[in-house]
């Protein structure tokens, strides 16, 4: 019988217990995964103990105090702790979503954090996104146009206007492509989720005079077919946008334009 295993060096190990800086009676135990690329060990969980009644009420919070604090070494992005940069993206108690705006009270249990999922790690909670980055360049998010530019901005109808809510707030936390089991398995060529959200608000916007042209680039059995509607973009996302909407939106243009 054939027998599958995971490479011994992707295992998962138990690490290091750490206790809660000077004590304290309402505590509760983060477990962190931890990864160094310089020193040749296993990726491991370690377990740190926060004491609450110290700590704000986010996530992000006891991770700024278990650096601060316990243990210096561990490494995560954080920036503006307002759910609007995308920077703190990681794997919350089984969920890809932002730890700036995920409140620890809603954890039962020990806090298990994860990096994003399918994207390779740098070190500890941070992946690295170049490829996802590199994704969004292809899409050319900017408007594009032929006409002459007006002498102030370009105007647009309430209702036009309308139009890009629920795309325009993307914030490119990757939370929603890291979830998606067709990114998984396709993402040298499917552009996921997030990515697909973003070329719709440019496909939409009634300012860009480039929609043929962006159509054409989508147009592939891998960039956007490759799209099964398992839904967990739009279960996941941290700022309550529906990826997959978008994503069935952008096959509905191209059946229209093809009648």
């Amino acid at each position: 019988m054939a027998e599958f295993a995971l490479p011994k060096n992707s295992k998962v190990e138990a690490g290091k217990t750490w206790s809660s800086a000077g004590g304290g009676g309402n505590v509760k135990r983060f477990q962190v995964y931890r990864w160094d690329p310089d020193d040749g060990r296993n990726p491991r969980l370690d377990s740190y103990a926060v004491d609450l009644d110290k700590c704000g009420p986010m996530v992000l919070d006891a991770l700024i105090k278990i650096k601060n604090e316990i243990d210096p070494t561990l490494t995560f992005r954080r920036s503006c702790r307002e759910g609007v940069c995308g920077s703190c993206a990681m794997n919350i108690d089984g969920t890809n979503t932002l730890a700036c705006t995920s409140f620890i009270a809603e954890i039962k249990g020990d806090a298990k954090i994860y990096p994003l999922p399918h994207q390779p790690v740098i070190k500890d909670l941070v992946p690295d996104q170049s490829h996802f980055f590199a994704q969004y360049r292809t899409i050319e998010p900017w408007l594009k146009t032929d006409s002459p530019a007006p002498e102030r901005e370009r105007l647009q109808a309430p209702e036009d206007r309308a139009k890009l809510d629920g795309l325009y707030e993307c914030i490119l936390c990757a939370c929603c492509s890291t979830s998606c089991p067709s990114y998984w398995w396709n993402a040298d060529r499917y552009l996921g989720p997030a990515i697909l959200l973003q070329a719709y608000r440019w496909l939409v916007d009634s300012r860009d005079e480039a929609i043929g042209e962006r159509l054409d680039a989508l147009e592939d059995p891998f960039r956007l077919y490759r799209c099964h509607t398992i839904m967990n973009c739009t279960r996941t996302c941290p700022k309550s946008l529906n990826p997959a909407k978008a994503i069935a939106e952008i096959k509905k243009m191209m059946v229209a334009r093809r009648g």
